[in-house]
């Protein structure tokens, strides 16, 4: 790939640092062009490049919606765990899985929805799949009353060990209908 505007690194390379100081947020593709002087087109050619490179690698480039940044190898999770001291596992109840498999797969959802194909209230599952950082807000619907939007968030993701939501394994779709 042509060398970047005003350094001697490729526009992969280029990305790659500018992944990894974007942080835990990532940015989006169109911040990338503009910080590197690239067309939008040239950037995503470069972050199909570098993600191709980092398949061997210890890091992993990670989309979700329009953001994209740069996270560890999922094969890499448990010295990952054991180096930081994090607790190993995410534990989730029957329920808290049942709706975030709804939620991943209709997002964005809102909370009187997810109850509709649920048959009960999901307050307090929502609740908690919000504080373990497995869903965010994704802003509120435009119906009366304005309900809340949720999708899963990057640790969705990470925990998974998917670099994007379409890795998801297909939907059945006779077990899709509400």
């Amino acid at each position: 790939m042509a060398q970047s505007e005003g350094t001697s690194l490729s526009l992969d390379a280029l990305l790659e640092a500018l992944l990894l100081v974007a942080g835990e947020e990532g940015t989006t593709v169109a911040r990338l062009a503009r910080a590197t002087g690239h067309s939008e087109d040239q950037v995503e050619a470069a972050l199909l490049m570098l993600e191709e490179r980092l398949r061997t690698g210890g890091l992993r480039l990670q989309r979700l919606r329009q953001r994209v940044r740069l996270v560890t190898a999922a094969e890499a999770a448990e010295a990952v765990r054991a180096f930081l001291g994090l607790e190993a596992r995410v534990r989730l109840s029957r329920a808290a899985l049942e709706t975030l498999a709804i939620i991943a797969y209709r997002q964005p959802i809102t909370r009187p929805e997810i109850d509709a194909i649920r048959g009960v209230s999901s307050d307090g599952v929502v609740r908690s799949l919000l504080e373990k950082g497995l869903i965010e807000e994704l802003g509120r619907a435009p119906v009366p009353g304005r309900p809340i939007l949720y999708g899963t968030s990057p640790r969705f993701l990470e925990i998974l060990g998917l670099t994007s939501l379409e890795e998801l394994p297909p939907l059945d779709q006779e077990d899709a209908s509400p």
